[in-house]
């Protein structure tokens, strides 16, 4: 019979249709809750699957990438509060692919440039959230962010941002990208810069880098371990070979070689006579023409 197909498809949609308006009244006025919005969107959900944004938005993952921001030092530091992470080295401005940064280095009075960024932009209009910027960056100072929603009207201004828009705090790239946040400090050795970690180890600083992270010590053990590995193989290479060498057997009619003759009488071949190197050296070509005639029979 014709039409029963579209019959049937529209019962679905219909069944759906109803299921979302069941659902709606069992979680009436606890929308805005977690656990509602995780069952909404589990496979245990019926009727309607589509999120309602912007009243629900889904949680992007860890490594999703949109335009890119610069790290600064938390605005509570002790002592470097709101300082770049950028040494305006211009890697990044280099590697993009589409030129969209633009970076001015700062200047001394002296006119010698200062590693620090006067001023730095980013056309988000050009930008293709690649992340080339990030990976080539070897200060970490720019990562990419989730914040997705720039829209805006006037696109002359408000889409080139500038330095205050692109700084942001390092505890908020922690906070966005925990699981990256470790990996990084675990192969950076902390937490901390790399200019603090150095800063603290010529004692230039205040600050505990010991205690500045816990990932410092689960690099450092491994690190340690090998450093004594090696230190075991050195010394026992060293004992083998200041070991004395064991006496052998040596054919009847023929010379001692050089090594059994330094190991027998305490002198290594470097340091005897004239005579007994000229010696070995006469045992040697006759051995040498013993075995050619030998192989010539």
């Amino acid at each position: 019979m014709y039409g029963v197909g579209i019959l049937k498809g529209l019962g679905v949609t219909f069944k759906h249709f109803v299921d979302t308006f069941v659902d709606d009244i069992k979680w009436l006025g606890k929308k805005t809750s977690l656990d509602v919005f995780q069952q909404k969107q589990s496979l245990a959900n019926k009727g309607m699957v589509t999120v309602e944004y912007p009243d629900e938005k889904i949680a992007v993952p860890e490594r999703f990438r949109f335009i890119p921001f610069l790290v600064v030092y938390n605005y509570d530091d002790p002592e470097y509060a709101g300082q770049d992470w950028c040494t305006s080295w211009g890697i990044c401005a280099k590697v993009c692919p589409p030129q969209c940064i633009w970076i001015v280095r700062s200047e001394g009075p002296d006119g010698k440039p200062i590693p620090e960024p006067e001023a730095f932009f980013i056309d988000i209009d050009i930008c293709m959230n690649c992340g080339y910027c990030a990976e080539f960056c070897p200060f970490d100072a720019i990562k990419m962010d989730h914040d997705y929603e720039l829209a805006s009207y006037d696109r002359t201004s408000n889409h080139i941002f500038d330095k205050p828009k692109l700084q942001k705090e390092f505890r908020y790239w922690k906070s966005i990208a925990p699981t990256r946040a470790v990996e990084e400090a675990q192969a950076r050795g902390g937490w901390e810069h790399k200019d603090a970690q150095k800063a603290a180890r010529r004692g230039g600083s205040t600050r505990d880098a010991a205690a500045a992270t816990t990932a410092t010590a689960t690099v450092a053990a491994p690190a340690a371990d090998t450093k004594d590995t090696k230190r075991e193989e050195v010394r026992a290479r060293r004992a083998a070979a200041e070991a004395p060498v064991a006496e052998s057997p040596i054919a009847e009619n023929s010379e001692p070689t050089p090594a059994t003759a330094s190991a027998g009488s305490g002198e290594t071949p470097w340091t005897a006579s004239h005579d007994d190197m000229e010696k070995r050296k006469a045992a040697a070509l006759a051995r040498k023409a013993a075995r050619a005639a030998k192989r010539g029979e």
